[in-house]
This record gives C-alpha cells, structure tokens and sequence, in this order.
C-alpha cells in the first residue's frame, strides 16, 4: 500500500494565488456559456478556454505561483519527482490533496513504480482535465485515479478499457484488466471482459495471455455455453495446455478437466486423447466415468441413451462451435439494399449415431422488414388511401427454418446463434451475438441498433455484413431418467 506523508508550511502567498486562479477558472465557465440575451442578433460568445488551457500548462510546467510541492518516491529510482503545483487546482480534483495540503506544503509520496511512472501525466489531467494514455497504462492510471479519489478520471479510464479490448497488443491485455476488475470491484467492466473472451475465446487460446488466466476465471469460461471456439477438442487442447504450465493441485486439475464437455468430442478424437494425453494419464481416475458416458452417447441412439441418463444438462450442450458442421459463415455485400437468402446443412447432432445425418437450413435476411403494427392498412377516412410508410421504419430481420421435417427430429430441439463480426483495431472479432429461442424464427433484437445505411457502420466490414450462423442441436429427455 502505498504511503502518504507530508511536512508544515511556511508559504505566505497561497490564498492569494488561490484567489487568482479561481478567477480564472470563473471566467472560463463564464466564456464557455453561451450567450443568451432574449434573441438580440448582436450577441455572441466569447471563448478563450484554449489559451487558458495553455496557460494552466505552463504554470505545472514552469511552477509559476506554485504553493505547494509534490514529492514523488519510488522503488524503481533513488530520486523523487519533484511536482511544484498549486494548491486550489489539486483540491479542486481531489479530496486527497484536499486534506493532504490543508496543513502543509510539502508532501511527500510513495509510489509503485508502474504509477510513479504516470504521475506527471495524472497531475497534468489535474490542471487539464485531459489525458491520453496506452493499453499497458489503463491499469496505473486507474489505480492513481483511484487512490487520490479522482472520480471523473477514474470513470474515464473505466471506459476507455470497456472500448479497448479488441485493441491489438502484443502480450494481450483483456485477461489481466479482468483480474483487475475483479480485484477493485468493478462488475461492468469485469462482465464486459468475461464477455469478450468468451465471444473470441479461439483468439486467446493462441496469445500469450492464455497462460495468466487464473483458476477462477478458467473456470468461469468453462462452464459457459457461449464460448466461440472451433471445437471442443480445441479447448480441451488449450487446457492440457494451461494445466501442464501451471500445475494446479490435484482437486483443482481435476475440476478443471470435469467442465470439458466430452460428449462433443468425436469417440476417434478421445480414443486419441486416451493413448497420447499425459495430463489425462494422470488424472483418469477422476473423469473416467465421464469418458465411459461419453462413448456410451455416441454409441446409442440418442432416444435409447435418454431413457438412461439426463441429457438435459451442461455436458450434452454443444457450445457456439465454428466448425462447419455446425454452421455456416455468410457475408452479405451491401445489406442494406435487398433481401438475401443463403442455404447451408448441419448435423443433425452431436452424437455419432446421427454423424451422417444431415440437416438443410434455409436463411431469409431482410434489411427493412415491417413488423405487423408498421405495415400499411386502409385508412377509413380517405376511402381506398394507404397509410404511408418509410423505409426506415422498418428493421433488419434474419429468418432461420429447416427445408423439411423428418421423424429423427423427434427429441431434438434447435438453438440458433448468429455472430456478427466487426472490425476493430485490424481485427476482425465478435462483438455481438443474438440467439434464437426454438420457438421462434427470428431474433426480436436482431440487429436493432445497426445503422446498415453508413459505411462506416461499426457492423460492416467494407460494406458487408459479416454473419456466422451456429445451430445447436439439443436433445431432451422423452422419458423420465431411470436411476
């Protein structure tokens, strides 16, 4: 934790350079307004902010009228930073140096490297009300921002890592802000990072990141069932990978490897994973019930298995899988002129008695669909008159239904998830993702707040709508579970 300490004063002058600044600061919210003066053409606004901008600058850069003194030490150097400032413009942010420079002048603090190394930046927001900082700078400037209460700057930085995590950075950087979110209590931005690993999981399972993901979070991501992901194989890769790095105690490798959904993973693959995976051989023992059932799901008919065992849990979920038997990747050029259709066929499920099975799904995409309350009617008052109706009342609309129906679909129900993928930083990653209910065709909230008329369209990559379609075959139980 880091220590605040400080000694008494001896300036004279501090209230009168105070009272000076405080002046000009009234003038600048004075200029700021807008005139007002009961619409008289003459008036105007007068707005020299910039130049006093510049001129707060100078003042931290030069010490000017300074009345106080920050003194800034840290591990990393035998020499403090030496900040000469100004009393009224730190309280003014601060509640901390509020009461800090109550009685004293000079202040002396103590700081971790990774913040000492930002505080001329944090004490030039103090005069500014501005900064710029980069990904490996959110965290300490959080943590300065935190610290000497600072809450605009705080929330400010907050925002900017809920808008970056998509940003490109050469060690990653989303698994640690979520450990920090975790750790400063922060829920919407923990939730938001949680939610970006899982809709890009296959990018982070390949980066450096990967190995610093923490047991809890690990976790978390495994018992979700909206992880993107080409396989479950995949992920199960990528643990034995994580477990092997960082060799957890035995109950943790083994809770770790009891979340794998091995039902997803074709018998050829976990026979494979049986004779070649060292972090299987050893802990066998603790998922060796879960393998047995997983050959046994893939062995029976689906409608033979559920007699025996539940299949309406976590396990026997697919997850959103990338792989092409579960779906189809669409890019629609131009979306908002026409209406498209596209036509692609899945497994019927996961289990291999339906492998050669195959279902044909048919794609309706519309960008200006009406719903029923906007569509034209007969107006009574001008007889045979149509209501009018503007194109931009209506709303984009994506219709998903199989080409027929068959007696193998009997126990099986049908999740359907659409990805859109945007193009951020150089990257193109998921950003959204709708799920369709079985018992509807269509997603309400189907791209409701994408404007498809703007090329710059955070929703299209050079004009086209980049979708990736993932149907999820779910079984269900048509007889109760014998125990």
């Amino acid at each position: 934790m880091a220590r605040l300490t400080g000694t008494r004063p001896v300036a004279t002058r501090r209230w009168g350079c105070a009272a000076t600044f405080l002046l000009l600061l009234l003038l600048t919210v004075q200029a700021a307004q807008k005139a007002d003066f009961s619409g008289d053409s003459t008036a105007a606004t007068i707005n020299h902010s910039l130049t006093l901008l510049q001129r707060l600058q100078e003042l931290l850069q030069n010490g000017n009228g300074s009345d106080s003194v920050l003194r800034v030490r840290s591990a990393a150097s035998d020499e403090p930073k030496v900040f000469h400032t100004h009393q009224l413009l730190l309280s003014l942010q601060s509640e901390v140096f509020e009461s800090l420079l109550r009685n004293q002048s000079v202040v002396t603090l103590h700081e971790p490297p990774e913040t000492a190394a930002l505080f001329e930046k944090f004490i030039r927001y103090l005069y500014c009300g501005g900064v710029s900082i980069l990904l490996h700078q959110a965290i300490p400037m959080h943590q300065l921002a935190s610290k000497y209460r600072v809450w605009g700057l705080q929330r400010g930085v907050a925002e900017y890592m809920r808008t970056h995590l998509a940003s490109e950075s050469s060690q990653g950087h989303v698994v640690g802000w979520y450990h920090y979110a975790v750790r400063v209590g922060d829920a919407a931005l923990q939730e938001s990072c949680l939610q970006f690993l899982a809709w890009n999981l296959s990018a982070v399972l390949g980066s450096a990141e990967w190995g610093s993901v923490s047991v809890e979070l690990l976790l978390l991501l495994l018992e979700r069932s909206d992880l993107v992901l080409h396989s479950e194989l995949e992920l199960y890769t990528a643990v034995e990978g994580w477990l092997s790095r960082r060799q957890p105690e035995a109950p943790v490798a083994e809770r770790v490897l009891r979340a794998i959904r091995y039902p997803m993973i074709a018998p050829s693959q976990l026979f494979r994973l049986q004779a070649q995976s060292a972090v299987l051989a050893r802990h066998r023992a603790a998922v060796q019930d879960l393998l047995f059932q997983a050959f046994q799901f893939h062995a029976a008919s689906p409608l033979h298995f559920a007699k025996y065992f539940d299949v309406n849990c976590s396990m026997f979920l697919p997850r959103n899988y990338l792989a092409p038997n579960w779906g189809s990747q669409w890019v629609i050029t131009n979306p908002a002129r026409d209406d498209r259709s596209t036509s692609f066929q899945t497994q019927l499920g996961p289990s291999s008695h339906d492998a050669g099975k195959r279902v044909t799904w048919n794609v309706l995409f519309s960008p200006r669909w009406l719903p029923v309350s906007l569509r034209p009617v007969y107006s009574d008052s001008v007889a045979g008159a149509i209501q009018p109706v503007r194109i931009e009342d209506g709303r984009p609309r994506l219709v998903i239904t199989p080409a027929m129906s068959s007696p193998d679909f009997a126990g099986v129900s049908f999740q359907k998830t659409v990805l859109v993928g945007v193009r951020q930083q150089g990257r193109v990653l998921v950003k959204h993702a709708y799920s369709f209910h079985q018992s509807s065709d269509e997603a309400a909230d189907f791209l409701a707040h994408a404007d498809l008329q703007k090329r710059t369209s955070e929703y299209l990559i050079d004009n086209s709508l980049h979708l990736h379609i993932i149907i999820k075959p779910v079984y269900h139980s048509l007889i109760k579970v014998k125990k």
